[in-house]
């Protein structure tokens, strides 16, 4: 039986453009080469933003580090939150039909200078808070925990008091469906943007 949906953030409910945020830092001085070998395990900087280990403050002294020119908190915050896009109302609408059935959750691997703009995001769009939309969110810099390491759905999991298998995860990246699927989770990996396409399929073909 499904009790519950857990959702990725970013290229699931909100669409993303990592390319803004590239052309941002560059428009700021970052070499290209900086971002090579950067994957969703992390490069450091951002990683420990996204697990709590730094602050804001401390994120924006290390990359004043790799930039040149000493650029100030508000042009480094803006090349950072460039990538965020917009929430499309067809998901919003559609997760407002699903909370009448099922419990919704949100897991992601974001950080405190992400949740404060795309919240205003969401709220500009929507006139709620996005917080109402669903149970709980859970970010990975307030539980200490990216995926795919299993403590990030360790900490939704217990803190939610649910049964991972009555749970389904869906994620736009294979890896962290892999992980879910192996703590006993339903799981639904899609392509980034895809959501409305993908899981009305999937909860009719799997009779929920």
């Amino acid at each position: 039986m499904l009790k519950n949906i857990l959702f990725d953030l970013g290229g699931v409910l909100l669409n993303l453009d990592m390319s803004k945020t590239r052309k941002a830092f560059a428009d700021l001085g970052w070499a290209e080469e900086n971002w090579k070998g950067i994957t969703q395990s992390g490069y450091l900087i951002f990683e420990n933003l996204e697990t709590g280990v730094d602050t804001k403050e401390q994120f924006r002294e290390r990359m004043r580090q790799v930039l040149p020119g000493n650029p100030s908190d508000e042009k480094i915050d803006f090349a950072w939150n460039a990538m965020l896009l917009d929430f499309p109302v067809e998901n919003v609408d559609y997760l407002k039909e699903l909370g009448k059935k099922y419990k919704l959750f949100v897991l992601s691997n974001t950080n405190e200078l992400h949740v404060k703009r795309f919240r205003e995001i969401f709220m500009g769009s929507h006139g709620f808070p996005i917080d109402e939309l669903v149970e709980k969110c859970y970010y990975s810099h307030e539980i200490g925990f990216r995926k795919p390491d299993s403590g990030a759905f360790y900490a939704v999991l217990q803190d939610a008091r649910i049964d991972p298998t009555e749970t389904l995860f869906i994620d736009d990246l294979q890896i962290n469906t892999d992980e879910a699927e192996k703590l006993g989770m339903m799981v639904l990996h899609i392509a980034a943007g895809t959501l409305i396409q993908s899981l009305p399929g999937y909860l009719e073909k799997n009779g929920f």
